[in-house]
């Protein structure tokens, strides 16, 4: 139970402050009042809130966006490698700038708006204004929940609209002059597998021999691959394996007696393991063919960045993008990154 303290200032008058207890059953001051009757009723109010739950330190408003997102919300918040990675980038690119040394408790709706408005002004997309807005509205809905804020800013607060644009779907003519280009059967094999199944890339590359059961035809899949930045990595690597799909739940589907008949020969010549990678990429790739771009119907002249590169003197991104113009104008395939069946990386640099 709360109570007052009568003490005397330095004008000789006395003064009564109101203490209560939290829900940590920590002694806090509600105030100082000129009486005992008004420090009575501060320290009931007080004992009120936090019998109702919504008392908190008022003292945890008051720190700034940057500090209680670095020490409180990044660190606690639970989710994946990925969206951490995200998170981490779109935060310090798009939030930080302008709320990072704001108090908590100054971040208002009107700020919030402010700052869509200048992002649209700078040419920021919608869908990027709506992505870190979203990240933003979360990172106050935890504050609020933690009551280290009593009002939600981003309530209310309107974005561009994202226009909703259809998929570009490539046409089974497409699709073959890829099939044709790609360097072996191992590559054919992948890409008949990602049309049968509907398989996200990195659930289609973490496929292993054990997820197929040959005699019932049906494939789970158990486990997907990402890349992260070796900051996000929890070993500092490159790929994570994560022991769920997307969405955290396992799949199962059955597959065609055609595709089967493929993969199990696929499998018995490679003599592959339970645990081996379905489709190891070798350490070097197979040379890429060029498929030439439909809007350009072939190659540009080189220009002195590509006579660079077939010199070698101009190396290629490791994310996998060429800086050679016949990049720029044509279709390479397989993806540039790829991974062994040790898991380990290898390039697969244009011809």
């Amino acid at each position: 139970m709360g109570y007052s303290r009568k003490r005397v200032g330095q004008d000789g008058r006395p003064r009564y402050t109101a203490y209560y207890w939290d829900a940590k059953d920590r002694e806090r001051s509600a105030g100082t009042f000129p009486n005992k009757k008004d420090a009575d009723r501060a320290w009931q109010r007080a004992e009120a809130k936090v019998a109702e739950g919504r008392l908190g330190d008022p003292a945890r408003g008051r720190q700034t966006f940057q500090a209680y997102v670095e020490q409180v919300w990044l660190p606690g918040h639970q989710v994946e490698a990925t969206t951490r990675q995200s998170y981490t980038y779109s935060i310090y690119k798009h939030l930080m700038p302008e709320f990072g040394p704001m108090r908590m408790i100054d971040i208002l709706p009107e700020h919030v708006r402010a700052w869509v408005a200048r992002l649209k002004d700078a040419g920021v997309t919608p869908v990027t204004i709506r992505y870190n807005k979203v990240l933003l509205s979360a990172i106050f809905t935890t504050a609020l929940n933690d009551q280290v804020v009593f009002l939600h800013p981003c309530r209310g607060v309107k974005t561009p609209t994202v226009p909703q644009k259809p998929r570009a779907i490539i046409t089974p003519e497409q699709f073959g002059r890829v099939y044709v280009a790609l360097p072996d059967d191992t590559m054919r094999l992948l890409a008949e597998t990602k049309i049968e199944t509907g398989l996200r890339w990195g659930e289609l590359t973490e496929l292993r021999a054990s997820d197929i059961d040959f005699p019932t035809r049906m494939l789970t899949v158990s486990r997907a691959v990402v890349e992260v930045n070796a900051r996000f990595h929890p070993t500092g690597g490159r790929f994570l394996v994560k022991d769920y799909p997307k969405d955290g739940e396992y799949r199962r589907l059955k597959l065609t007696s055609q595709i089967i008949a493929k993969l199990q020969v696929y499998v018995r010549k490679r003599k592959l393991r339970a645990d081996d990678l379905l489709f190891a990429m070798p350490e070097r790739g197979a040379a890429l063919k060029m498929l030439p771009n439909p809007d350009r119907l072939g190659r540009t002249e080189p220009n002195a960045a590509a006579r660079a590169y077939r010199h070698g003197t101009l190396s290629a991104y490791t994310a996998g993008q060429c800086r050679c113009e016949h990049c720029k104008n044509a279709f390479a395939v397989p993806a540039a990154a790829t991974r062994g069946r040790d898991g380990r990386s290898a390039h697969t640099p244009c011809p």
